[in-house]
C-alpha cells in the first residue's frame, strides 16, 4: 500500500481495515505533526492533539466520501483539532489574547526540542503571536507550501480570505522581526 487509493480500498474492506489504517499512520504521522506543532508549539500538545487527530479519523472513516484528496481531509481534521485543543486552552485560561501569545513564546522558549538560532527563534516568535488563523495560514503557506486552492478546501475558506490573511500575517511577521531584530549582535 503506497498510495493513497489504495489506503483507502483497503480501508473499506474490515479484513485489511487496522492494517490498512496503521499505513495511514505511517504515512502521514510525521506531516501531521509538524502541521499540528507549527499551530500549538508544544511538542506534548502536539503529541496529544495528533493522536486525537487519529482518533477522529479513525471514527470517520465510514464517512469519507472522497469528495477532497485524503491528505486534505487529514489536514482538515488536524486543524480543527489544534484549533479545538487552542479553544479549550483558552476558555480553560480564560486568557486574552496577550496571555496566549505570551504562553505560546514562554513555550518555544521553554521547548527542548527547538534546536535552532537565534534568527529561527525569533521568526518562530513573530509567528507565535499571530491571530491563530494568521498563524495557521502563514505556517500552510511560507513552511508546507501548500497552495491556496487546496489549503481552501482545509480551511473551508475563500482563496481570497486565504490570501488576505496571509498578507496580513507576513505583515506582522515583518514588523515584529524589524523590531526586535536590532537585539542581536551581528
Amino acid at each position: 500500500m503506497t498510495n493513497d487509493q489504495q489506503i483507502l480500498d483497503c480501508l473499506k474492506d474490515s479484513s485489511s481495515k487496522e492494517l490498512a489504517f496503521r499505513h495511514l499512520i505511517s504515512k502521514y504521522k510525521e506531516r501531521l505533526y509538524w502541521h499540528i506543532r507549527k499551530i500549538v508549539l508544544n511538542h506534548d500538545d502536539t503529541d496529544d492533539v495528533l493522536q486525537n487527530t487519529f482518533i477522529k479519523i479513525w471514527n470517520g472513516l465510514d464517512s469519507f466520501r472522497a469528495e477532497s484528496s485524503l491528505f486534505t481531509w487529514l489536514y482538515r481534521i488536524a486543524t480543527n483539532e489544534s484549533i479545538t485543543f487552542l479553544n479549550q486552552r483558552k476558555r480553560k485560561m480564560m486568557s486574552s489574547l496577550t496571555d496566549e501569545n505570551e504562553y505560546l513564546v514562554n513555550n518555544l522558549e521553554s521547548d527542548t526540542y527547538f534546536d535552532g538560532d537565534q534568527w529561527q527563534m525569533l521568526l518562530q516568535k513573530a509567528i507565535a503571536i499571530l491571530p491563530d488563523k494568521q498563524r495557521i495560514v502563514f505556517n500552510m503557506k511560507y513552511f508546507d507550501e501548500i497552495k491556496y486552492e487546496e489549503m481552501s478546501e482545509i480551511l473551508e475558506t475563500s482563496v481570497g480570505a486565504l490570501k488576505a490573511s496571509y498578507h496580513h500575517a507576513v505583515k506582522k511577521v515583518e514588523e515584529y522581526v524589524k523590531s526586535h531584530e536590532t537585539r542581536f549582535e551581528p
